[in-house]
């Protein structure tokens, strides 16, 4: 997640892109190569306590409350949505040290599918105007002490207000740890998501996220469209500033507000099977309204907090 790589890059050097921006046109190349792989936000203490202490959310989904020590020892206790292939991270407020534990911050995580698609991704976000794109091995710490290596990242900037997305390729040394439980690969050069994630989302409701909305301040959103259209997504402005970028399965909507009205807006998931009656659960400052039909959708207040 972004406050690790923020935090071992803080001697860098890193300004903001600023300057990027969406166009109503296809992506910068035909194919995908970057996924929608993961998201977080961070809420109100009572919304994220409502979210951990929630026995729905341990029926709807592969649900899990998890401390992750990464490069440098930095850690974090995130609750944890977890699909066939894309995940939710959840956080309250000081769950995560400094900038990326106050209210409304988040961060969007994309994933590469093959072995080396990375380093092209890192060529064409040149070609986006990034002209010194930064990249980072985050490691992870299996239980032993020993870090692993856990992923290459690439990002745009180490400068930020309240939201961060970072491109990132799995490593073959966590895929080889028995530890990481990982899947087989499916074809040569595979690191895809599906590899990483348990199959336990088969015996619960939730299947994926198919679309996030996120609220996030302008030069944010500056500083995240070259990484959009370096990975493949088509990116479209929206009326009242903002883009939508699609591709890959996962709808990603980003809209430019101001600081304060920054954070989690709105997640849609697939369900496993289609419910005949629509449920709805009401988890601090959100609402997780789910069904009729195969379709899940939750929205959360204006910065969790009314």
């Amino acid at each position: 997640m972004i406050v690790v790589l923020a935090v071992a890059l803080a001697g860098a050097i890193g300004g903001a892109v600023g300057t990027a921006q969406a166009e109503d046109s296809p992506s910068s190349s035909d194919r995908q190569l970057l996924f929608y792989n993961h998201s977080y936000g961070v809420f109100d203490r009572q919304t994220a306590d409502a979210i951990e202490h929630s026995d729905y959310l341990r029926d709807f989904a592969n649900f899990q409350v998890r401390t992750t020590t990464g490069t440098g020892g930095q850690t974090w206790t995130g609750r944890y949505l977890m699909g066939r292939e894309t995940y939710l991270e959840l956080f309250g407020v000081g769950d995560i040290g400094g900038q990326d534990g106050t209210l409304g911050s988040a961060g969007l995580g994309l994933s590469t599918e093959r072995d080396g698609d990375l380093a092209t991704v890192t060529e064409r976000l040149k070609r986006e105007g990034v002209a010194d794109p930064i990249e980072f091995l985050q490691t992870r710490d299996l239980g032993d002490g020993v870090p692993v290596p856990w992923f290459d990242a690439i990002l745009t900037t180490t400068e930020y207000d309240a939201f961060g997305a970072w491109a990132m390729e799995y490593r073959p040394e966590y895929f080889a740890d028995p530890r990481s439980n990982t899947e087989p690969a499916s074809f040569p050069g595979d690191v895809g998501r599906e590899r990483v994630l348990s199959d336990d989302y088969r015996n619960h409701l939730m299947r994926d996220v198919t679309s996030v909305r996120i609220a996030v301040t302008e030069g944010d959103l500056a500083d995240t469209v070259p990484l959009l259209r370096a990975g493949g997504f088509a990116v479209k402005t929206v009326t009242g500033g903002g883009v939508i970028a699609q591709g890959g399965g996962t709808t990603i909507r980003l809209d430019a507000v101001p600081r304060e009205q920054a954070g989690f807006q709105r997640v849609e998931m697939s369900l496993n099977r289609p419910v005949r009656d629509r449920h709805v659960e009401q988890l601090g400052h959100s609402t997780l309204t789910v069904g009729p039909g195969s379709r899940a959708v939750w929205t959360f207040a204006a910065n969790g907090t009314r």
